[in-house]
């Protein structure tokens, strides 16, 4: 089997398509979907094992390079890499950049070990567990990670939770849901649609970063990333061992969440970021530059891309939108998803391990290869490199449905998300709420109506209960360790007197 995969006829096209999903996701608006979605066609035109190689290749390197900007400016190249904009940034404007990039390509290769192994493992059995999700479980899911991206955000809770209050609230323009009917369209035929979250996101992260440095008292000739410190893979490795343990929780956390149906990497890779805070010895450094703040969303989130193909490929039922795609194709390689698959058909289903298990050793050549690349066009002038964000923003919006509508989108959230950081309120989880917020309220709305009104079922039914137990503690427990933290000194204070 393994011979059949290391043949220059599959290798070439294998990373090919990978080089490709670094240059895809690290611009901003061209998603890991997209990039699937780009690379299905050509993989018809050849044998399905080098298209299965290209396709699975892209989707983990493009998930990966949606870091690199993030890291360096701030602008997250996919969606799943938006909890990366938090300490990977942080750490860049310390001149870290390249130590954060490390980490984010390493912990993406054993995150994604640790799920491709996990689907090998345990596929069968978290799959079913995930088919006991119905609408009022996959609603509370919604509102946890709501809730999470709130918590783990730093500084003011009340600010975050308003910031993804404003995020379900724009979520809800376009056409409603159940009744197919227009609102808060003011009239306008292209809001039908709804407002696309990823024109939004580039607008909240790329365009307000450009207005920052143009406003900013700093020369605009100097270069974009000052980079103090470089990063051997050595000393890399030496401080992943150091937190060891939350690249296995976080990578666990990916797997779980990721074969979810519907949940996604976005979700895993906040889900993890909150745990390893909550979990952490340095929970306030979380935000300013903490290791484990960069470690934790970029194992979870190559985590979940291996995740999400355990409901595909055991019940047919796709874990994302880039599985959702797959699935699509593996229709036109006489592949049928399902529990069959496994007796009939075991060959298949080994050689999709096998791709999955080498493509996260690839995954170190063409990431590193991202970072040299990204590194080096960063050393140009402030000026220059701000002026490339803003023409890829507007491509990246543009590209999305070929509308002019989607550039003015990007706008106007660009001036809205320099307004709100100017005020110290996250974006983060805004962008979450609109990507969760068309979830949240369909299953909500579906659940009352499957009950005839009743919301008993979204308390009473034994995950749904798990989960608002959940929802309590991620409010509640912070309160109470806020609380011991000011008692304790004064108590120290009272013992030594």
């Amino acid at each position: 089997m393994i011979e059949s995969l290391i043949q220059f006829k599959v290798l070439v096209p294998w990373l090919l398509g990978m080089v490709f999903g670094v240059f895809v996701g690290a611009t901003p608006g061209l998603t890991a979907t997209m990039a699937v979605a780009l690379i299905v066609p050509l993989s018809f035109h050849m044998e399905p094992t080098a298209g299965l190689a290209m396709i699975i290749g892209v989707s983990f390197t493009a998930i990966f390079a949606g870091d690199i900007p993030a890291t360096y400016l701030r602008i997250p190249g996919t969606p799943a890499s938006a909890a990366a904009t938090l300490d990977g940034h942080e750490l860049a404007k310390k001149g870290r950049g390249h130590f954060a990039l490390m980490l984010d390509l390493f912990c993406s290769c054993i995150g994604g070990l640790v799920g491709v192994g996990l689907l090998i493992l345990i596929a069968p059995l978290l799959a079913k567990f995930a088919l006991n999700f119905t609408h009022f479980e996959y609603f509370w899911l919604g509102v946890l990670g709501l809730s999470i991206s709130a918590v783990v955000c730093g500084g003011d809770t009340f600010k975050a939770l308003m910031s993804a209050a404003l995020g379900l609230l724009i979520a809800t323009a376009g056409r409603d849901i159940i009744a197919n009917v227009p609102r808060y369209t003011f009239g306008s035929i292209h809001a039908e649609a709804g407002l696309s979250f990823i024109p939004a996101m580039i607008g909240l992260f790329g365009v307000s970063e450009v207005l920052r440095n143009v406003l900013r008292k700093e020369s605009l000739s100097a270069p974009t990333a000052n980079e103090t410190e470089r990063t051997t893979p050595f000393d890399t490795l030496i401080e992943i061992w150091k937190h060891k343990w939350t690249v296995l929780k976080s990578s666990i956390v990916g797997t779980t969440i990721g074969a979810l149906p519907g949940a996604g990497a976005d979700i895993a890779a906040w889900g993890a970021y909150g745990l390893a805070k909550k979990t952490s010895r340095n929970t306030n450094e979380f935000g300013s530059g903490e290791t484990e703040g960069v470690i934790a969303p970029t194992s979870a989130n190559n985590a979940a891309v291996a995740g999400a193909w355990i409901p595909a490929l055991v019940f047919g039922v796709p874990g994302d939108a880039v599985t959702a795609i797959v699935l699509g194709a593996f229709v036109m390689y006489n592949i049928k998803p399902g529990p069959q698959l496994f007796q009939s058909s075991g060959d298949q289903v080994n050689q999709i391990f096998a791709i999955a298990l080498i493509t996260q050793f690839l995954l170190l050549a063409c990431g590193f290869l991202g970072i040299k690349t990204f590194g080096w066009i960063l050393k140009l002038p402030r000026s220059v490199v701000m002026v490339a964000v803003l023409v890829f923003s507007v491509v990246g919006a543009y590209a999305l449905n070929n509308s002019f509508f989607d550039v003015y989108v990007m706008i106007a959230f660009g001036v809205v998300g320099f307004f709100m950081e100017s005020q110290r309120v996250p974006l983060a989880p805004m962008i979450l709420g609109m990507i969760l917020g068309p979830m949240v309220e369909e299953k909500l709305r579906t659940g009352l109506i499957a009950t005839s009104g009743d919301i008993t079922p979204f308390f009473t039914r034994p995950i749904s209960a798990v989960l608002v137990g959940l929802l309590v503690i991620a409010f509640v427990l912070p309160a109470i360790v806020k609380v011991k933290r000011l008692l304790t000194p004064s108590a120290s204070g009272r013992g030594s007197g």
